[in-house]
């Protein structure tokens, strides 16, 4: 779901781009090459020499060698043979921790694997022998897919330092003072889950914790951005960012499954906002 406060963002970032001609800058490509074979590893990093945005940080030889330096270097493109003597290259990527997947040219002198290279979301597929336009036809490719997943980060910063500037100067609630155990901090108003009105007081919902504050329900509610939080019950107001699903009990009544597990159920009374709701998702 994109929220209003995020489409106004986007629409900054791209006149922001339109406005100054901007384009991310290529930068180099951390590349790995990983094969059993002394020669083919000598004959791809050779081709790589004369390629300017390569920056090659390593060659394996082994499976157990290629999955260490995998989870240590994490490179953004890999040169995977399939068929290596301890560990093969599907084997190396199912056992490596990664905090991100690189890129991967699979390269082998068996065909019979292509489908599943292509299973685990590689670019391309080069079958031994192979010419240099092939090798670099391959290249390419990767490049260009590394290049639309770097756009992709920078717009993603660019957009929420738009939405962290938009929200600090907002009339919006940003942040609820919470007193606890004799000591006093902020919540974020983006990490509430759900609120729930006890009396003059307000239970306030987090992923894993709940905390008190007085306040009511209506007092709070005029000071939240609309765009984030709608009021389900006449005791609850509900993060929609933090809806998982939403099932219809009948009567009228909606369950609300959020994101942490915790389940709530509208009222009767609240029907046409919860279907407001539906209808935009």
């Amino acid at each position: 779901m994109i929220s209003f406060r995020n489409h106004h963002a986007n629409r900054r970032f791209w006149g922001f781009r339109e406005k100054f001609n901007f384009v991310p800058k290529m930068r180099k490509i951390r590349t790995l090459v990983i094969d059993d074979e002394p020669l083919a590893r000598a004959r791809i990093l050779k081709l790589l020499q004369s390629v300017e945005y390569i920056t090659v940080i390593g060659e394996c030889k082994n499976g157990k060698e290629a999955r260490r330096q995998i989870e240590n270097y994490q490179p953004d493109l890999i040169f995977l043979d399939i068929q290596m003597p301890d560990l093969n290259g599907f084997e190396v990527l199912q056992d490596a921790d990664l905090t991100h997947r690189p890129f991967i040219i699979f390269v082998t002198a068996f065909d019979h694997y292509a489908l599943k290279a292509f299973d685990v979301r590689a670019v391309d597929y080069l079958l031994k022998p192979y010419d240099d336009d092939r090798f670099f036809k391959a290249l390419n490719h990767a490049r260009q897919q590394i290049l639309l997943k770097d756009q992709a980060t920078l717009h993603q910063k660019i957009v929420k330092v738009i939405e962290a500037y938009e929200h600090q100067h907002s009339d919006n609630l940003s942040a609820l003072e919470i007193r606890d155990k004799g000591r006093t901090f902020l919540v974020n108003i983006q990490d509430v889950y759900w609120i729930e009105a006890e009396g003059n007081y307000l239970k306030i919902h987090l992923e894993n914790q709940k905390h008190l504050i007085r306040m009511t329900l209506q007092s709070i509610e005029n000071q939240l951005d609309r765009n984030f939080f709608f009021r389900i019950h006449r005791s609850v107001l509900v993060h929609k960012l933090y809806i998982e699903s939403v099932a219809y009990k009948g009567n009228n009544q909606y369950l609300f499954r959020l994101k942490n597990g915790d389940k709530v159920m509208s009222s009767r009374s609240y029907k046409d906002q919860v279907t407001r709701y539906l209808e935009s998702v």
